[in-house]
């Protein structure tokens, strides 16, 4: 397993659907965290990257609805 450590820049503030969103994220295959930074303006995400690559990790939240930039 080789973790990735990332961050995405969100496009707007998030409303309570959108934790949801993330919390809901951690059910992905090779997702291993996501979370809000205390910054409230970045989105953290851990995954596998030998599971995933960083267009797929991007993909994923998109298709999600998370708004990321």
């Amino acid at each position: 397993m080789t973790k990735v450590q990332t961050k995405f820049q969100l496009s707007r503030a998030l409303d309570d659907s959108d934790c949801e969103k993330i919390a809901r994220v951690h059910s992905v295959f090779g997702i291993l965290a996501a979370r809000v930074e205390p910054s409230l303006k970045e989105l953290f995400v851990e995954y596998d990257y030998s599971r995933l690559s960083l267009k797929e990790v991007r993909g994923v939240l998109a298709e999600r609805g998370i708004p990321i930039v």
